[in-house]
């Protein structure tokens, strides 16, 4: 199999979050970026742990492009989709590989790669391995669902990422790279935000951390209403919140954001006519019977009634 022919190739596509990466300006991450390089000029297997949305894939990019291997392939995979089978097969494809959910691995698959690890040391065409987990392996290994002579092989260096709630001096350059992304996918100027929505994003927690940041940037540019996107994500944020961090739908961020603004148009026209319900109704130009379901939605039953 040639490099060109091996799934989970990478091409440019890691440019952008290395620039990020190099543009962070937090302590926690410029003290990264110095254990990132080090740990290029060596070929040692690399564990990276960290939240999930932290950005290990774009840690393990960071380590292949500074490596002597950076003109070779950088290969991404995910855990559960890889067999012994498969792993063999990479044997003399050098290059980087980059497990992510190392834990995912089944039992050949383990094998597999600590074979392959034991060859590397003494072989330059064997790929180099970086595994990303966001789990305490040692408890796999406990558990006796990870080898032990695996978790050893790959943990010799393990590089720990700090969450985004811990390095939020790093949100406004992170926030404005993906504004000008989006935009650039939207075909849309790039916004230039409130120092409401600025102030919001700093003091927000991100449990989804950078992912999270990236969806939220690209609800804002889709909707192009900053006002529009910023209701509804305020509430879909806060939910997410509460729920450890599941990734942000941009579908479901549009929806939240035409809810707020439903809500904010029923009030409005309400308002308007001293809360006459059947007068706003023909406003809206909705039934009567709609828009009492509509205001029972928004907790506004009582009122007028």
């Amino acid at each position: 199999m040639s490099h060109s022919e091996l799934p989970g190739r990478t091409g440019t596509s890691h440019n952008g979050a290395m620039r990020m990466w190099r543009e962070s300006i937090s302590s926690g991450m410029r003290t990264v970026e110095a254990v990132i390089r080090e740990l290029s000029q060596n070929d040692v297997p690399v564990l990276v742990v960290a939240e999930p949305g932290s950005g290990k894939q774009a840690a393990a990019a960071r380590i292949h492009a500074l490596s002597s291997r950076g003109a070779e392939p950088f290969h991404v995979r995910h855990g559960n989709e890889v067999t012994g089978d498969v792993l063999a097969g990479w044997e003399e494809e050098g290059g980087t590989v980059y497990l992510q959910d190392v834990g995912d691995l089944d039992s050949p698959a383990q094998a597999e790669l600590v074979r392959q690890i034991a060859s590397a040391a003494e072989d330059r065409g064997v790929p180099r391995f970086i595994c990303g987990t966001s789990r305490e392996l040692e408890a796999e290994v406990k558990a006796g669902k990870f080898r032990e002579d695996l978790y050893y092989r790959i943990s010799g260096v393990c590089l720990r990422l700090p969450p985004l709630r811990q390095r939020k001096e790093d949100i406004p350059v992170l926030l404005d790279w993906f504004l000008a992304i989006a935009a650039r996918d939207f075909a849309r100027a790039v916004p230039v935000l409130s120092s409401e929505t600025q102030g919001f994003f700093l003091e927000y927690h991100w449990p989804g951390n950078i992912r999270e940041l990236k969806d939220a940037a690209r609800a804002i540019v889709a909707l192009g209403d900053e006002a529009l996107a910023m209701g509804g994500l305020r509430s879909l944020l806060r939910r997410v919140d509460r729920s450890n961090g599941e990734k942000v739908s941009l579908k479901e961020a549009a929806k939240a954001a035409s809810r707020e603004a439903e809500k904010e148009l029923i009030l409005q026209v309400l308002t308007r006519t001293r809360w006459n319900r059947r007068r706003a109704a023909q406003e809206l130009q909705i039934s009567y019977k709609a828009l009492l379901y509509k205001l029972k939605q928004i907790g506004y039953q009582e009122y007028g009634a």
